[in-house]
């Protein structure tokens, strides 16, 4: 087998969104869209290891994400087949070693606050320690540029609502955009298709649209991506990983604003921007 090594897998990407009739405050009929929710219980050799709650829009890189975030399976070639069946609502995961010591791996289990309690399994906190982020220098510019770019995705949000979006981004270019009813399955989905298409990390932006907890940390960390950038806040926990673990980040990113919370020798202050209020605009020096 070689690098570009690929499970065989299913094709069962569902409509996000379905359309419904409510009735606004004058009792008119309105017709709109709604979230399409659906229970997603994941197989592997027959064990059933967790039930997620997804829009179902890339079911097979969500599963294969999700057993690379939890630790459960690190070499992608240990995966032969990840079929979806929406009839049952279930992925059917094959391996080629089978589950082993995954007993007592699902034994221990830390339920985190993403958005319909996402949960980290085994040692993944001992073992985030092990990995080293190399920082990368971050411009300004770029950041307003990603922002800007960022308008244009969240289609499931402006048409329905109820949903977070994520990105991987390389400078202000938007590689891959997710929307999904938890922010963690919308990164698993990244996550999963980083791992299938041999997408190194090392050189990348993350962007988020719910807060940085400390999930959100522990998964950017796993994906070796150096920088995330949110639209909203961040825990305690969330920055104190950041800080131990050499990610960049920055939260309330949005027009031109944005706060770095860790790492800000790493970003290069390159844009002119209006004085604040009150204030006078800042002297240009200029070589003599």
């Amino acid at each position: 087998m070689n690098a570009r090594y690929r499970p065989d897998m299913s094709h069962a990407g569902l409509p996000p969104t379905q359309p419904v009739t409510a009735f606004d405050e004058y009792g008119e009929p309105r017709e709109l869209h709604i979230a399409d929710e659906r229970p997603l219980t994941i197989y592997v050799d027959r064990y059933e290891i967790v039930t997620l709650m997804t829009l179902g829009r890339e079911p097979e890189f969500l599963v294969i994400g999700y057993l690379k975030n939890q630790g459960l399976i690190k070499d992608l070639e240990e995966i032969v087949s990840v079929q979806v069946d929406w009839d049952v609502g279930a992925a059917a995961v094959v391996t080629r070693h089978g589950t082993g010591d995954w007993e007592e791996k699902l034994g221990k289990r830390t339920v985190t606050t993403g958005c319909g309690q996402g949960t980290v399994f085994g040692d993944i906190m001992e073992q985030l320690y092990d990995i080293t982020i190399t920082p990368v220098p971050l411009k300004q510019s770029t950041i307003y540029g990603l922002l800007k770019n960022l308008n244009e995705y969240n289609e499931v949000y402006r048409s329905a609502g109820a949903v977070h979006g994520c990105a991987l981004c390389k400078d202000s270019e938007i590689l891959s955009f997710v929307e999904d009813v938890g922010r963690h399955n919308a990164v698993d989905s990244i996550a999963g298709r980083m791992w299938i298409e041999d997408i190194g990390g090392d050189d990348k932006i993350f962007y988020t649209t719910g807060r940085l907890t400390s999930e959100m940390i522990i998964k950017v960390a796993q994906m070796n991506i150096p920088v995330l950038l949110s639209r909203s806040g961040i825990t305690a926990m969330g920055l104190k990983l950041a800080q131990d673990l050499g990610v960049t980040l920055l939260s309330r990113a949005k027009g031109k604003h944005f706060l770095v919370y860790n790492g800000f020798e790493h970003v290069e202050l390159d844009a002119e921007l209006p004085a604040k209020a009150g204030e006078r605009p800042p002297k240009r020096l200029h070589a003599g």
